[in-house]
């Protein structure tokens, strides 16, 4: 198989894992076990989006554009399904859960982003 058609095959490979990833953020971020909620969704995107941000950078594209991809990818499929979702349900309400999942997942987010641009600048380690 040729390079490109790798890269665009990964790169596919890794949209469809961040939209079923997505999609469990939000059915899990609501769970409440009793009376208790439990916010699994950001716990899901504390470990997920720094990974997707590695192997985009890694094995898709080592620019600028593909650091960034994975987190403006999640934040518009977050909008989308959260808002738009199945059948008209929304998935993400109004509430303090909705908002610890957006937070979470933009200082994720923007660290692993961070992270790979300063791998980036300082090359491949020996």
């Amino acid at each position: 198989m040729r390079p490109g058609v790798q890269r665009v095959a990964f790169a596919t490979l890794l949209l469809a894992i961040s939209v079923l990833l997505v999609a469990f953020e939000l059915m899990f971020q609501m769970l409440y076990i009793g009376p208790v909620p439990i916010p699994l969704g950001t716990v899901i995107v504390i470990v997920s989006l720094p990974w997707l941000a590695r192997c985009t950078v890694a094995e898709v594209s080592a620019t600028t554009a593909g650091a960034a991809a994975p987190v403006v990818v999640w934040f518009a499929l977050v909008l989308v399904l959260g808002v738009l979702g199945p059948g008209g349900d929304v998935l993400l309400p109004g509430n303090w859960q909705s908002l610890l999942l957006l937070a979470a997942g933009a200082a994720a987010g923007l660290i692993s982003f961070r992270r790979e641009l300063d791998r980036m600048v300082s090359g491949p380690r020996p």
